[in-house]
């Protein structure tokens, strides 16, 4: 019986150490920040983005910044219009030459206004 309590004792405290443990980290977050999409943006551009990375980031929404959300949608939107993902395998661009000069533009935008942000920091 003295066994039976210790064991049943050992069990509980590592069930409760867990569940506390659990309850008391909070689920991790990811926000997408203009670093990232600039990442993103500059692999795109030198062909270096597999369309699993690009559909990872731009097409989750950005609720906590509408600027963002507004890049990635435009991001998305260029994807749709000028996108190649077939010929992404054959190590060709994801975007065609249009699409290139369009990214190329929000890429920029994008690294000028974070750019002004850190200035004005």
């Amino acid at each position: 019986m003295a066994l039976f309590l210790l064991v049943f004792g050992v069990c509980l405290l590592v069930t409760g150490t867990t569940v506390a443990i659990l309850l008391s980290t909070g689920t991790p977050r990811y926000r997408t920040e203009s670093h990232h999409l600039l990442d993103v943006f500059d692999k795109a551009l030198d062909s270096q983005i597999s369309e699993t990375e690009w559909n990872a980031l731009i097409g989750y929404p950005i609720r906590h910044d509408e600027y963002l959300e507004s890049v990635r949608r435009r991001a998305s939107r260029l994807m749709e219009e000028n996108g190649r993902r077939w010929q992404l395998a054959q190590g060709k661009p994801l975007l065609n030459t249009h699409g290139q000069s369009e990214l190329r533009a929000l890429r920029d935008h994008l690294s000028a206004r974070m750019a002004l942000r850190h200035s004005h920091s």
